[in-house]
């Protein structure tokens, strides 16, 4: 039972850490100086993208209140955000700590079952159930990466249905939409979600194979 344990939380901690990478600045400076990435019709150049992704991103994993964000506004004194995207991003925020709790209480689990398996001689059965969880991620992350790429080089309605099947099982209702003109929309269009889901892929699927392929279990 705790082998298959370690294996089911393998592929957690892998997809956490993805997780963790794209919070922080390196995934969206890197996407906003991709030459496909789309323009703002209403006017954000990608300065203006950095400067405002930067406290929004932020908000997602520190300890501050929703007026972080609320407090925000642009040269004129108009406010960044309006209410409706406000409480979205306090309910992302919550998804996202969330996650990130399960992530750790993964890798808290992981650690003690090392340090039992070290002291208890079963350590060759503990990496095996690493090897095995590697081999479920590589699984997992090759049918995400198919649902983004086919999304990207194929289909868009390939990815959007995807997407909006996500936002429902986390958010309620319609909460999630909004217009093309406002800010949330305007920082983070559907082709930023279609490469965060693909990088997560790609950063997951890594993990996986080393573990999969690298690890070495001396009996």
């Amino acid at each position: 039972m705790k082998t298959y344990l370690i294996s089911f939380l393998t592929p957690i901690a892998l997809i956490g850490a993805a997780l963790r990478i794209l919070l922080t600045p390196v995934f969206y400076t890197v996407e906003y100086n991709m030459p496909y990435f789309p323009a703002d019709e209403y006017g954000f150049t990608k300065e203006d993208r950095l400067r405002w992704a930067k406290p929004s991103v932020e908000y997602l994993s520190n300890g501050a209140d929703i007026s972080y964000l609320g407090d925000l506004k642009f040269d004129d004194g108009t406010p960044i955000y309006n209410e409706r995207e406000l409480s979205h991003m306090a309910d992302v925020k919550g998804v996202v700590l969330n996650a990130l709790g399960v992530w750790t209480i993964s890798l808290i689990i992981l650690t003690v079952l090392y340090t039992l398996a070290k002291r208890g001689g079963w350590i060759p059965d503990y990496l095996n159930s690493v090897r095995r969880g590697g081999l479920w991620m590589i699984g997992l992350a090759a049918a995400l990466g198919l649902m983004a790429g086919l999304g990207i080089l194929v289909n868009p309605n390939i990815f959007w249905e995807f997407f909006s099947a996500f936002h429902h099982v986390f958010f309620e209702g319609d909460s999630w939409l909004f217009y093309y003109s406002d800010t949330l929309i305007r920082l983070f269009p559907i082709r930023f979600w279609q490469d965060a889901f693909l990088w997560a892929a790609v950063l997951a699927l890594g993990g996986g194979a080393a573990l999969a392929f690298g690890l070495r279990v001396k009996r």
